[in-house]
Order: structure tokens, then sequence, then C-alpha cells
């Protein structure tokens, strides 16, 4: 363990800015803040990419469920945009027109019940509703991640800076004030980044885990509501 000299510690008693204190620390500590500094700066960029992306799907599922509720033709709305979905609602969507039509033309021929092709269409919108919300989910764990390990990670750069610290005052045999804060504030702002990190990553997991489970349950509920209409056409064909 290297440890910090008498030449090291004067100047850190006399510059006790955050520049200085990161300058003067050991390579081990610097790379505690470089890496949380770093996961800081990816967790903000990760709130900011899902805070837009939220928003535009709430959007662009309003747009979608206002045509789909609007009366027009299904088959039409499927024509539009079932094909190529742009959001997450309308995959759902177009999944289980997919497989209605599918089968809907094979029952038609062969004089066959549409009881077994409307359950395909709803085992279609469940595997679809699991694979975006698979995708919306992406970077979540990170951000768990850097939630409930930065702290320990500062710390681990505190301890190490503390022990750094007093290896060296014990050489110097001084335990003046002077000499001993600046070595002490150098290893306290390892664990202040990471709280700096771990702080804003809590508390965006949390505000968009609830958006991702509120989002979830609106396409699980038009899956039923659109299960249903698929159920009551196959209720008048049969």
């Amino acid at each position: 363990m290297g440890g910090v000299s008498a030449t090291a510690l004067a100047p850190m008693a006399t510059d006790m800015s955050l520049w200085s204190l990161f300058l003067q620390a050991d390579w081990v500590v610097k790379s505690v803040m470089v890496m949380l500094l770093l996961a800081s700066v990816w967790v903000w960029a990760v709130v900011f990419e899902k805070t837009v992306t939220m928003r535009k799907l709430s959007k662009s599922a309003n747009d979608f469920e206002d045509r789909f509720w609007s009366g027009g033709s299904l088959d039409e709305l499927y024509d539009r945009e079932g094909e190529r979905p742009s959001n997450p609602i309308a995959a759902v969507f177009g999944a289980a027109m997919r497989e209605w039509r599918r089968g809907a033309e094979r029952a038609v021929g062969a004089d066959i019940a549409l009881t077994g092709v409307q359950q395909r269409a709803e085992r279609a919108m469940v595997v679809t509703i699991g694979r975006e919300m698979e995708r919306l989910e992406r970077w979540m764990v990170f951000l768990a991640t850097v939630g409930s390990a930065a702290p320990f990670v500062g710390l681990f750069g505190t301890v190490w800076g503390i022990m750094n610290s007093f290896s060296a005052i014990a050489s110097m045999q001084n335990t003046n004030l002077a000499v001993v804060a600046p070595g002490i504030a150098e290893a306290l702002f390892a664990t202040a980044i990471g709280l700096v990190a771990a702080i804003p990553a809590t508390i965006a997991y949390n505000k968009i885990s609830t958006d991702l489970a509120r989002y979830a349950a609106r396409l699980e509920a038009f899956a039923s509501e659109f299960g249903a209409i698929l159920s009551r056409q196959a209720e008048e064909r049969g």
C-alpha cells in the first residue's frame, strides 16, 4: 500500500479545493473517484433517456388508443400501423391482429371454430408485452446497482485513503490538525462522490420503475380489452 509523504501532505494543508484533493489522492482513491464520477454521468444519461422515452410512449399510446376506439376498421388500422408498429401498444395490437387474420382465414375455409385463434392471439399479446417491457427496462439494473453499491465503493476509497493518511502521519510523528485534516478530507471526498452517484440513481430507479409498472399495466389492460373484442367476434362468427 503506497503512503502519502510529508511533502505531499504539506501542500494539502494550504490548498483544500476539491480539485487539489483529487490530484493529491492515492492512485486507488483516484480510481474510485473516477469510476464513481463516470457512473454518475451515465446515471444522468440513463435518466434523461428514460424520461424522454416514457413521455413519448405515453403520448403515442394516447394517440393510438384514440384511433383504436374511434370506431374505424381494425383491419385498416392494422394495415396502417400493425405491420410496422412505432410504439409498444401498437406492437401488441399488431401481434394479435396478425395471428387473428392468419387463423381466421384458415378457419373460414376449413369450417373451424375461432376459439383457438383467439387464444393464440391472446398469447401473442402476452409475449409481445413481455418483449416490449424487457426492452424498456434496459439499464434499470444499472441504476439499481449504482444506487446500492456506489456508497460502499466510495467508502472503500475513504477507508483506503484514511489508512494511507494515518501511515504518513505516523511516519511524520505529527498529529497537528493542519497536517491531519487534508488527508482525512481527501479520503472522505470519495464517500461524497459515492453519495452523489447513488442518491440520484436510487430516486430515478424508484420513479422510473413506477412509470414502467404503470405502462405495463396499461398494455395489459389494452390486451384484455382487445381480447374481449376478439372473443365477441369469434362468438359472432361461430
